[in-house]
């Protein structure tokens, strides 16, 4: 292991597809463009190339010279095609299985050994592919920035990511779950005919100024968290608040008891939901977290 493998692993996690041949292997990584647009970056060509030079920058070394990118109107595709015997490829496979997909791969107990450096290079290579920040990401306050990073399908993979933040110190803020509970807890939109409304991605959401750790590598998507971050520590300064006692806080450290009782929710037994807690009724997001896995 090493940092650009580390990296190249957390975007494979994060949003790519294998498809294997009795001969070669290809990778595909898809970068969604709603990922890359920041508060100071619009133009779709302009953001577009730069992340494309930040990531070839970074794992073309570890790649070779054999890096495609494919642009449609949503996403920039890369992708690259090696030998089964490569070593490269062995070792993504060692580390993904048999997934043939992001919606189906874990996170590797290996990976959760190596260096906290390189745990954060994995976590850094997640978020450019499934992470953003921008001022609507904010909470309560219009200076609370937290990143996003959204994980469609894949329960496990929300615990896992979870627990790699946790393991070089880095809380989660909140999850907003794919549960019917959790996006339709009042049944506003089951009652309104749109029994399907809670079945979107999840969101893992970070305080910006906990994820500055992480950062992105992507250069513009980097620079747009470093002044969200700066925002959110300079508005806590001038309020005399203490940062560290609202952000560095994991939720089983808060004495906040859950209050609001939700009405129970047909699709509770939906089959998307995993069988350890389908059937179940839940209130808040973090006992689905705990049940789940994630946990202190």
């Amino acid at each position: 292991m090493n940092i650009e493998m580390s990296y190249l692993l957390g975007m494979i996690c994060g949003n790519a597809e294998i498809q294997r041949t009795s001969v070669n292997t290809i990778v595909s990584i898809d970068i969604p463009h709603k990922k890359l647009e920041t508060e100071e970056i619009h133009d779709v060509k302009l953001y577009v190339k730069a992340s494309v030079t930040d990531i070839r920058n970074i794992i073309e070394p570890l790649i070779g010279a054999g890096l495609t990118f494919i642009q449609n109107t949503s996403s920039t595709i890369l992708s690259f095609v090696k030998p089964n015997t490569d070593y490269l490829i062995r070792e993504i496979n060692r580390f993904v299985g048999n997934a043939v997909s992001h919606d189906d791969i874990s996170i590797h107990s290996d990976i959760f050994n190596c260096t906290i450096d390189e745990r954060k290079q994995f976590l850094k290579g997640f978020a450019d592919v499934t992470g953003y920040i921008r001022r609507s990401n904010a909470y309560f306050n219009k200076y609370e920035h937290r990143v996003y990073l959204e994980i469609p399908n894949n329960w496990q993979m929300v615990i896992d990511i979870c627990n790699l933040l946790k393991s070089v110190d880095i809380p989660v803020q909140s999850i907003d779950w794919a549960h019917p509970n959790m996006r339709d807890g009042n049944l506003k939109k089951y009652n309104a005919g749109e029994i399907n409304f809670w079945k979107k991605e999840h969101q893992i959401k970070v305080w910006a100024n906990e994820f500055i750790l992480i950062g992105f590598g992507i250069i513009h998507k980097q620079q747009a968290l470093e002044m969200f971050s700066d925002e959110l520590i300079a508005a806590y300064r001038e309020l005399d608040k203490n940062l560290k006692k609202k952000t560095h806080k994991y939720y089983w450290e808060s004495k906040r008891k859950i209050n609001k009782i939700k009405p129970i929710h047909p699709s509770e037994k939906d089959e998307i939901i995993p069988s350890i807690i389908r059937g179940k009724h839940f209130n808040s997001w973090t006992e689905i977290a705990r049940d789940l896995g994630y946990h202190e």
